[in-house]
């Protein structure tokens, strides 16, 4: 079992960054691949990015890619999503979610609201 706490949302006006963590506890960090992924109310929840560690290989959205980062502490057992250049169609609810390679995403965290005013 994986627990997950996302932290780092809040209000920001269009143009501002925001990092967002996810702190993860439970079994061998390093062995999961770690997803963010985003819902507004009304739409499907929608793959951000992730990151894996045997690569240190990043996916990325198209409408994020060369505005958001993820990385990886697997010391703090944290996953983090910088995002820059924020946009009000950014606003959701965030979520980090955990899984291994080639499986599913089989763990979530619970979500941090992310705002954006233009």
């Amino acid at each position: 079992q994986v627990q997950l706490v996302e932290s780092g949302g809040g209000l920001v006006q269009a143009g501002d960054s925001l990092r967002l963590s996810c702190a993860a506890s439970g079994r061998t960090f390093s062995n999961y691949g770690m997803g963010w992924f985003r819902q507004t109310p009304g739409k499907e929840r929608e793959f951000v990015g992730s990151i894996y560690d045997n690569y240190i290989t990043t996916h990325y959205a198209d409408s994020v890619k060369g505005r958001f980062t993820i990385s990886r502490d697997n010391a703090k057992n944290t996953v983090y999503l910088q995002m820059n250049s924020l946009k009000p169609e950014d606003a959701a609810v965030y979520y980090c979610a955990a899984g291994l390679r080639g499986g599913s995403w089989a763990y979530w965290g619970q979500g941090t609201q992310v705002t954006v005013s233009s």
